[in-house]
């Protein structure tokens, strides 16, 4: 009889996949925390305990429902650390006469089971992981013969392909993208709804981490971690986002206001990056609710939903899968600085910096404007090495899997592919932080002042930034409005503005 080995990787958790339809003594399931994993990045403590914990419910779940499984555990005697080693070990000590595996979603860890493979003696398959509305090859497809990749057209194609939101081969509403009606600053009195979270006792899984001696980041209540950490408690965070937060999503998910870390986000990205709940799923819950309730849930606010995840997520994981593996050592500027200290720490006295890494520090997670705008923009006007910024988010967030956070770090974000993603780099002085949140009146800097012991960084950071990247910006058309500004500045006024932003650069850790 034929002996199958099924290896199941951390962010394979899909209990919707052809794998589990049937139940076969032939087949055994092997699921393994490895220290390969663990250690190639500092990753926030509450993003292995997530993996962790996530991991174990799938294995008791396929248990329960009759399947073989192998669940090898961190400090296991046996356990070799490595994907490889252990599944040789496995062919060794029960005989199994074929190995399968589903695609992996890095690159690194895909090379690395197809070169296992190559020394394999047994036979190996491979099979999709069934969880993307796209193949990997599809943007690349779409593309084939363009310069530029623009989001808009390929997600326009997605909504055609899919069915979604259309009517009679037209966009509902017969528009396709309301982006301009959800850039609302949230309203000065506005108490949003109170985040929802679960109170998970990950004790032993942490005792667990700690004996291994893994350097993590951050910090956890592990006997309540607010993480969903099975398919049934993603599932009842997402009615939660569909019922109390789908209503103002679009308006407000651009927003920032202090010590309130969830507004009115999903909070469903890990869920769905481990694939414990699918794309097309969520999709299809936040529309019902929309035609439920039509008249309470706009419809910019559905389509601003829909658009992050049929949209701009199967875009970077095409991004991804097309420009691997040079995508990840691109540098446009060739920026070399290291990353500020109190990025490690929250310790800066930049309201809005302090509260979106403070926020990243308790929680693993920070929402996209966040990212982008706050701690993204710091970093690239400071000119870090990508490197850095990129294990940084890589670590400090639960939802970060590297095909979705370097293609939104180093493209998005650092503008290091020179365009592939984005068609200008985003930066802002003090005025868009200020314009979007309410960081600015209470903060050590002054929003309104360039120069000076109390000037806003972002002020001169910003006009630096111009300043010494015109050879590659300067005939940037969507940017050529800053440039003019600039050449009209007076003369005493722009080396002000250089010599202030030379000053915080030299002394960066004391901002």
């Amino acid at each position: 009889m034929k002996k199958i080995v099924r290896l199941i990787l951390g962010d394979q958790l899909n209990s919707n996949h052809s794998w589990y339809e049937t139940v076969d003594d032939s087949v055994t399931y092997v699921m393994m925390e490895i220290r390969t994993e663990t250690d190639y990045v500092a990753h926030h403590v509450q993003k292995v305990l997530g993996y962790f914990s996530a991991m174990h419910a799938f294995a008791i779940d396929l248990k329960a429902k009759k399947h073989n499984v192998i669940y090898i555990q961190l400090n296991d005697e046996n356990n070799l650390q490595s994907f490889d080693k252990n599944i040789d070990f496995l062919i060794a000590e029960h005989n199994f006469s074929h190995f399968e595996y589903q695609f992996p979603d890095e690159y690194r860890v895909d090379e690395h089971l197809k070169n296992f493979c190559k020394t394999l003696s047994i036979s190996n398959s491979v099979v999709d992981s069934e969880h993307f509305f796209t193949t990997r090859e599809e943007l690349g497809i779409f593309f084939e013969g363009k310069k530029t990749f623009l989001l808009e057209s390929f997600y326009r194609s997605m909504r055609k392909k899919h069915n979604v939101l259309m009517e009679g081969g037209k966009p509902i509403n017969g528009q396709w993208n309301f982006d301009s009606e959800n850039r609302k600053k949230l309203p000065k009195n506005h108490k949003p709804t109170p985040a929802f979270v679960f109170n998970n006792d990950v004790s032993g899984v942490l005792n667990e981490v700690k004996k291994a001696n893994i350097k993590t980041i951050g910090s956890v209540d592990a006997e309540n971690f607010v993480w969903p950490i099975n398919r049934e408690q993603s599932l009842v965070l997402l009615d939660f986002f569909v019922a109390q937060c789908l209503h103002l999503f679009g308006s407000y998910q651009d927003a920032m206001t202090p010590n309130e870390w969830s507004l009115y986000h999903s909070r469903i990205s890990f869920s769905m990056n481990i694939k414990m709940i699918s794309p097309q799923e969520v999709i299809d819950k936040a529309v019902k609710e929309w035609q439920k309730r039509p008249d309470e849930i706009q419809f910019n606010q559905l389509e601003g939903f829909v658009r992050q995840i049929i949209g701009w997520r199967e875009y970077m994981r095409g991004i991804y899968w097309l420009k691997m593996p040079e995508y990840a050592s691109l540098n446009y500027f060739n920026n070399q600085e290291k990353l500020p200290e109190w990025f490690w720490t929250g310790e800066t006295k930049m309201n809005c910096v302090k509260d979106a890494i403070n926020q990243s520090l308790d929680y693993g997670y920070a929402h996209h404007i966040q990212r982008l705008m706050i701690t993204g923009n710091f970093a690239l006007l400071a000119g870090v090495n990508p490197d850095e910024i990129d294990a940084w988010y890589l670590g400090i967030y639960i939802d970060a899997i590297e095909w979705v956070q370097i293609t939104n770090t180093r493209g998005m974000s650092q503008f290091a592919d020179g365009g592939v993603v984005g068609t200008k780099p985003y930066v802002s002085s003090a005025s868009y932080i200020d314009k979007m949140s309410h960081y600015c009146g209470s903060c050590f800097y002054k929003k309104a002042i360039k120069t000076g012991e109390k000037a806003c960084p972002f002020n001169s950071l910003y006009w630096n930034f111009y300043d010494k990247n015109e050879d590659k910006l300067g005939k940037n058309p969507r940017i050529g409005m800053m440039y003019n500004v600039w050449r009209k500045m007076q003369p005493e006024a722009k080396v002000a503005m250089l010599e202030q932003a030379d000053y915080y650069l030299k002394n960066i850790n004391k901002l």
